[in-house]
């Protein structure tokens, strides 16, 4: 008898700007084409920008939103008031009818709640940094004061995320660090599962231009990427400065900004690769737990600049591919540009490419579906 295929769902926090963490859903959705994506908020707008940047079909799928999406539209564009609300709402997806679920989660989608024999995978980008390591420092580039309802807040979600980390059967995380991370808070093994970045030979036949131009930036603008730290050090150094993405801080940085630096929304990836092409260097200012952005920019033989700890060592080879900055401050990135200019001439496209090599699509696809057999076979 043909053996019955699992039916299966994904989960993810939310479907809002275009990220590493949406990348990651774009490739799962192509593992599992007829599978409903449940999400606690979407902007139907923005997945059409998704699935440019990613190469994805997110605008054609079932998405099954929370019961959040019917709040006023002010509301959802300010989600963040909502906050005490999202537990509930990925609590409230009924997925009574899947054998396996597949989160991807960066805070919330992990705790959705199962059936006993549902098997859940979670794929964790981050244990929910704004109320772990995160916490304080959230307070003060929001340049607010938690008063004693906040912290409240804010201890009834770290219970919570603790407790939503001992739903799913399995957990996997993004990088080494994120690794770490998940024992130290969750106190939970995990299995290391790289994003895949690229798919087959692509990024190997992309030849440079030999006048680079300016500095490059990718990323989603929120407050914990940091992007501030590189608007400081290019203002100070009068660098020429790329910025592509969107998210909620982009006013804030543009006033920031002087002229030198550019500010141009997100991009399809064939107009991405018009300035991957012209850039001197990768700058990645955040301390993230997995870059998918400067994988992408060795992948087209870019040297990247970043600011020490996370995973930029996992990525980066001092010196090789990249310079590892030696604090996450804009005097720490001021010095690792200066001993980028030093050494620029050394970088080898080739070994940025090499390193990149490691971050493919079809390793990251066959580490998913083993995880799904293990499971299978677990639970035969």
């Amino acid at each position: 008898m043909k053996k019955k295929e699992p039916n299966i769902a994904l989960v993810h926090d939310f479907l809002l700007y275009p990220g590493g963490a949406e990348k990651v859903l774009v490739d799962l959705s192509r593992m599992f084409p007829k599978a409903p994506i449940y999400t606690i908020l979407c902007d139907k707008k923005s997945l059409p920008k998704i699935d440019n940047a990613f190469g994805g079909d997110l605008s054609r799928r079932e998405i099954r939103t929370s019961f959040l999406q019917k709040c006023p539209r002010f509301l959802r564009k300010r989600y963040r008031w909502l906050v005490p609300f999202f537990a509930s709402a990925v609590e409230s997806f009924d997925l009574r009818d899947f054998d396996i679920v597949i989160s991807s989660s960066g805070a919330w989608s992990k705790g959705v709640v199962t059936r006993t024999y549902t098997q859940h995978i979670a794929y964790i980008h981050s244990p929910m940094r704004f109320v772990w390591d995160y916490n304080e420092r959230y307070w003060k580039e929001r340049g607010e004061r938690p008063g004693l309802l906040k912290r409240m807040i804010m201890s009834y979600i770290r219970v919570w995320d603790a407790q939503a980390a001992e739903r799913p059967d399995t957990l996997l995380a993004n990088s080494l660090y994120t690794q770490k991370r998940i024992k130290k808070y969750y106190r939970r093994e995990s299995t290391l599962v790289y994003p895949g970045v690229f798919s087959g030979e692509k990024g190997s036949l992309i030849k440079r231009q030999s006048s680079k131009k300016y500095f490059l930036l990718i990323s989603r603008l929120s407050a914990v990427k940091r992007i501030d730290l590189a608007v400081d050090v290019c203002n100070k150094l009068g660098l020429p400065l790329v910025i592509i993405g969107e998210g909620p801080e982009r006013k804030k940085l543009e006033k920031m900004a002087g002229k030198n630096i550019r500010f141009v929304g997100w991009l399809p990836q064939e107009k991405l690769d018009f300035y991957y092409n012209k850039a001197r260097a990768f700058l990645f200012p955040c301390q993230d737990d997995f870059g998918i952005a400067p994988v992408e920019a060795m992948l087209r033989g870019i040297p990247v600049i970043a600011v020490p700890g996370t995973s930029a060592s996992e990525i980066i080879e001092d010196g090789k591919t990249g310079i590892l900055c030696d604090a996450p401050t804009s005097d720490g990135m001021a010095d690792g540009l200066r001993r980028f200019f030093e050494k620029e001439e050394y970088f080898s496209s080739k070994e940025c490419k090499k390193k990149a090599q490691a971050f493919s699509r079809e390793v990251f696809e066959e580490k998913i579906q083993k995880e799904i057999s293990l499971v299978e076979k677990k639970y035969a």
